[in-house]
């Protein structure tokens, strides 16, 4: 029997068992996972990682791993347009820099990230099973059990969810959620350019939705590009000369010759909440809890914000002695993160049905918000400070650079 039993090996679920394990060694935390060993080596995406995040990072002794393959974000601009205009004013920029030699955000290679983590959990005692996923979930007595696809069976006090937007352990639980669809899909890609980026993000608002370029090493970035569903999956399936001058349409010429070299994967966009984040010995992180439009890039940064509060909950009670499966243990932590999640998911779901039409009085009003953002430096630095995960007062330990 296992004292915490993760469900799902990627980044959030990893995170979640090592700042157990590094706060509470004696703890026997094991991880399972649906992809076959080393699957991840074969993901070309990259993460946006807030700054607060790193400082996690740090405190697990990965980030001096991950750093070296990573894009400082040094500037973000945000732009509001038609494809067809010819000009794209500027309408609000953002200083990258939140404290010294910090930036407000890296973009991280998802390789890089799981790898570190996966080593780090190896060094520290955390077992990783591959191949395997929770086909059965019952709750008796103070424990969890949870029934794999081998027919095999794991018995924990805890068991957290980490298993995507479609977790079928939250669904085994009998947890609601709350969800919709946007009727919009988001084309990610990279792209090769000819001249250098200078780490600036720039975020197009685009009748059909954003696209935001996120600055990599080297001469390349990657695309979050949102489109109406059924002309992402054409443009998805089309040749490269159709996809490459679409892509130009919109990704303009101010760094030269563009090309698109990675993978065409286009994802279903949509607003899911969790109606609970716990129930009976069973916690929720990261997209099982909630998921998000990406045009905030904060889905990946909620799900490390869940870590942290998370960890600290369970670390503190079994320092006092306590029950980490009980419900009233468990609670404190749906208490920490449920409004702050739920202002997200309102927050990106008012920010999308604003920024995605072409409504000339709505287009309007938006960009004197926009401009008034832009000549008010401490509101900017407010929302900065917000993005990077660096306001907040009382927030949890870990993404203070603290240990628990």
């Amino acid at each position: 029997m296992a004292d915490i039993t993760v469900v799902g090996g990627g980044y959030v679920g990893l995170s979640a068992a090592l700042a157990v394990k590094l706060a509470a060694p004696h703890l026997e935390i094991v991880v399972i996972e649906a992809a076959p060993e080393g699957q991840w080596r074969k993901d070309p995406r990259a993460s946006a990682v807030i700054a607060a995040a790193t400082k996690m990072l740090e405190v697990f002794g990965v980030w001096s791993a991950i750093e070296p393959q990573s894009q400082p974000i040094n500037r973000m601009i945000v732009t509001d347009s038609r494809t067809s205009d010819p000009v794209r004013p500027v309408f609000l920029t953002f200083d990258g820099s939140i404290e010294e030699g910090r930036p407000f955000a890296y973009m991280v290679p998802n390789v890089a990230m799981v790898g570190a983590l996966i080593d780090k959990a190896a060094e520290v005692g955390i077992t990783i099973r591959h191949g395997l996923k929770a086909t059965g979930f019952s709750v008796g007595g103070a424990q969890a059990q949870i029934t794999l696809s081998d027919s095999s069976t794991l018995a924990s006090r805890l068991v957290i969810a980490c298993d995507g937007v479609r977790s079928r352990l939250r669904d085994m639980a009998g947890i609601k959620t709350v969800n919709w669809s946007y009727g919009q899909s988001g084309i990610v890609t990279t792209v090769e350019h000819e001249r250098p980026h200078d780490g600036v993000a720039e975020e197009h608002f685009l009748p059909a939705g954003p696209f935001a370029i996120l600055p990599l090493t080297g001469n390349r970035s990657s695309l979050v590009w949102t489109e109406r569903t059924d002309d992402a999956n054409r443009l998805v399936a089309e040749d490269d000369l159709i996809f490459e001058t679409e892509l130009e349409r919109r990704f303009g010429h101010k760094l030269g010759t563009i090309r698109a070299t990675g993978d065409r994967r286009a994802f279903p966009l949509g607003l899911t909440l969790a109606r609970a984040f716990v129930s009976p010995r069973l916690a929720l992180a990261g997209d099982a809890a909630h998921g998000i439009h990406p045009i905030s890039g904060q889905g990946l940064n909620l799900g490390f914000k869940d870590v942290a509060a998370l960890a600290e909950t369970i670390v503190e009670a079994d320092r006092l002695g306590l029950d980490i499966g009980d419900l009233t243990v468990l609670e404190r932590y749906q208490t920490w993160r449920r409004f702050d999640t739920f202002r997200m998911g309102v927050t990106t779901d008012v920010l999308n049905r604003l920024f995605s039409n072409d409504s000339t009085p709505i287009r309007i009003a938006r960009d004197f918000g926009l401009g008034l953002v832009e000549r008010l430096p401490k509101l900017k630095h407010y929302f900065i400070s917000e993005a990077a995960g660096t306001g907040v007062k009382h927030g949890p330990k870990l993404l203070a650079g603290q240990t628990i």
